[in-house]
């Protein structure tokens, strides 16, 4: 059982590291009938009994319409090991799957669209069964595939999350592999003996993910090395360099206006509006700072390297309306124009990328002079924010 206890030993890390799993959840394991979900349902299923959490598991396959699909060797499997297999009828999956390759002219299947479709099948299952977590098998070769295709098709640089709240859904997404390489997943088959299943899928081996998988292969085999460090790239918060780090732009003399990325530009932002909204007008901390602060993009200004402004925003593509907030410059630097040049750069910025737009601002009682010189037109009656009065402002952009 060698491999088998390196694979719970890659679990318990990845539970310590990601906080995954906790007492009284009730999780649904998503298996496909391949190797990776059939691992980490025993590996689970052990880790249950020497984790010293209390958490329950209930395997789940979904019927996606495939040709030839049978479950009926994974029912005996699960039943013997004291668990019931939950079969979930998503047949309508390969039909519109069939739909979309004739609408869209396709030579096979589309993935993304698959993908897309059996989570929200599988949440839909996970709710009516009362679970509030899925795990799928996901393992780093896994990530680290889906980096580089993002890279070449996305011009991004993102991989999955080893959890991830799906708020509506009211599932937490959790991948107890993502520290396990395939290899050892592998291994582990082979040493426990698992069966699996005739894989269903028509595009098994012919996606654009198994040209990546080969195409890491080749690496790995040309760079002995690349394979771990690629696995420790993920994980490497002491080096992380990218040119987004470096983004500013210079609006005037010795100033810069800065998008927010990293903790500690995202620290000074905190610090002016604490300095200008908590120490000032004595606004109550849990007032000021909230639960949607992910929701905003911020920015600040810095006069050579002093953070001395922020200003914030978040955008609603579909309704057009952009909501800007949270301006506030520190004292010492008042009445030089800066609340203004901030504005102005945002307008400027919002209204190159969405036409027609609507801007919102909250503004303080005090400030609807400001506003209104800016062409921002009062909506509704004022109201109380943080138990300071307030205006809803307004400005069309056509």
């Amino acid at each position: 059982m060698k491999y088998f206890r390196e694979l719970l030993a890659k679990i318990k890390k990845a539970d310590e590291t990601f906080n995954l799993i906790n007492n009284g959840d009730k999780v649904v394991v998503g298996i496909s009938g391949g190797k990776d979900s059939i691992v980490l349902f025993e590996a689970l299923m052990t880790y249950a009994k020497y984790s010293k959490k209390d958490f329950t598991l209930i395997p789940v396959i979904l019927d996606l319409g495939f040709p030839k699909f049978s479950a009926a060797t994974y029912i005996k499997h699960f039943k013997d090991r004291g668990y019931t297999l939950y079969i979930s009828d998503a047949q309508n999956v390969a039909q519109i799957l069939e739909i979309q390759k004739e609408r869209q002219k396709l030579s096979k299947l589309p993935c993304s669209i698959c993908s897309k479709m059996k989570k929200a099948a599988i949440n839909s299952v996970a709710n009516s069964l009362g679970a509030n977590k899925v795990a799928f098998a996901h393992h780093i070769d896994d990530a680290l595939e889906t980096l580089v295709m993002n890279m070449i098709s996305g011009g991004r640089l993102a991989t999955f999350q080893p959890k991830m709240l799906l708020e509506r859904a009211k599932i937490t997404f959790i991948r107890p592999l993502i520290l396990t390489s395939e290899s050892l997943v592998t291994n582990v088959l082979k040493e426990l003996n698992l069966p699996l299943l005739d894989y269903a899928c028509p595009n098994n081996k012919k996606t654009r993910r198994e040209d990546i998988k080969n195409l890491l292969l080749s690496i790995y085999k040309t760079y002995e090395s690349a394979q771990k460090n690629f696995e420790l790239m993920l994980v490497n918060t002491e080096a992380f360099a990218m040119w987004y780090n470096a983004f500013e732009t210079s609006v005037g003399k010795d100033l810069t206006l800065v998008k927010v990325f990293t903790p500690a530009q995202f620290n000074d932002a905190m610090y002016i509006r604490y300095k200008v909204f908590i120490e000032e007008q004595k606004i109550r901390i849990e007032d000021e700072y909230d639960k949607n602060e992910k929701d905003y993009t911020t920015y600040v200004l810095y006069r050579k390297d002093k953070p001395i402004a922020t200003i914030r925003y978040k955008i609603d593509k579909k309704e057009r309306i952009a909501s800007i907030g949270r301006i506030a410059v520190i004292k010492d630097e008042r009445n030089q124009g800066l609340a203004t040049l901030m504005l102005n750069y945002l307008e400027n910025l919002l209204t190159v990328k969405y036409r027609p737009l609507t801007i919102t601002i909250g503004g303080q009682k005090h400030l609807r002079p400001f506003y209104e010189k800016r062409g921002y037109v009062v909506k509704g009656e004022p109201y109380l924010d943080a138990f300071i009065e307030h205006y809803r402002l307004e400005k069309e952009i056509k």
